[in-house]
């Protein structure tokens, strides 16, 4: 994992942008290339000072982004924070999820002083509920008609890990 950099524009602009990932962002709309340029230009990488952090997710051998990591709603008083993680299509099913909860993880207890990291998964997406389980996050809540696909609401599983 590594801070965004600017060189990340072309590929966050194509992850931001794909309407299939829309159902598990909460993304109503496309991004402009000049949105997401300042969005790289104001990230200072602080979490105290932003409540979130985007970490890029490469791999080790050549640095090749393959996903994203999102620490949001940091709450610095109750050390917790929701996580997002994307791992992207054509990478999916090598492991790099489960070596992803493995790093960040250790980041988040190691360097940000989380005590837990919690989790929003819709419960028609099996295997992403079985990567956070077989992780150690249990299912703390169901929330009922929590998101909107379409004209229809779906069902959301809360996940939580205390660190």
């Amino acid at each position: 994992m590594r801070a965004l950099e600017p060189t990340d524009l072309d590929t966050l602009y194509r992850w931001e942008n794909d309407t299939a990932l829309w159902i598990v962002s909460d993304t109503p709309a496309p991004y402009s290339r000049e949105a997401l340029w300042r969005y790289l230009e104001q990230d200072t990488g602080d979490i105290y000072s932003q409540r979130q952090l985007r970490l890029m997710i490469t791999l080790a051998q050549d640095g090749t982004p393959i996903g994203t990591v999102d620490f949001i709603n940091f709450d610095p008083l109750n050390n917790r924070a929701e996580l997002g993680l994307f791992i992207a299509s054509e990478q999916r099913g090598n492991g790099f999820g489960r070596q992803a909860l493995e790093l960040l993880t250790a980041y988040a207890r190691e360097h940000i002083g989380l005590r837990q990291l919690y989790v929003y998964i819709a419960l028609d997406n099996e295997v992403c509920l079985k990567l956070f389980e077989d992780y150690g996050y249990r299912q703390v809540g169901i929330l009922q008609s929590w998101v909107k696909r379409g004209s229809s609401y779906h069902d959301v599983a809360l996940m939580q890990m205390i660190l």
